[in-house]
């Protein structure tokens, strides 16, 4: 059984940076696809970003386009965690934060497709 546990969020200013752990156990990060996800109040689950491996030692990633250049995702094999490193960050960014996991290493932005998830962690942005 997957069990995944995020950590790392908090209360920051607008412009400021995060960053977000995603602690695995049950299976390694790098046979899975590993996504984050964020619900922002009042809104639906959507997609942030992605990850998975794509060679021996080599990691593709996919982000949401209203992320994109601001966050960057990454995994640690030895700590079997994977990251969100979030940089100049925004108001709107202010959700609850989702780590999710999938059977096989193909990427997909959509919920439905991640078997496995955390309990989530909060961010704020303030203004």
């Amino acid at each position: 059984q997957v069990q995944l546990v995020e950590s790392g969020g908090g209360l920051v200013q607008a412009g400021g940076s995060l960053r977000l752990s995603c602690a695995v156990s049950g299976r390694t990060f790098a046979s899975n696809a590993m996504g984050w996800f964020r619900r922002a109040p009042g809104k639906e689950r959507e997609f942030v970003a992605a990850i998975t491996r794509s060679g021996a030692s080599a990691y593709y990633a996919d982000y949401a386009d209203s992320v994109k250049g601001r966050f960057a995702i990454s995994g640690d094999n030895a700590k079997n965690t994977v990251y969100l490193q979030m940089n100049s960050l925004k108001p709107e960014d202010t959700a609850v934060y989702y780590c999710a996991a999938r059977r096989g290493l193909g990427i997909t932005h959509t919920m439905a497709d991640y078997e496995y998830w955390g309990q989530g962690t909060q961010v704020t942005v303030s203004s």
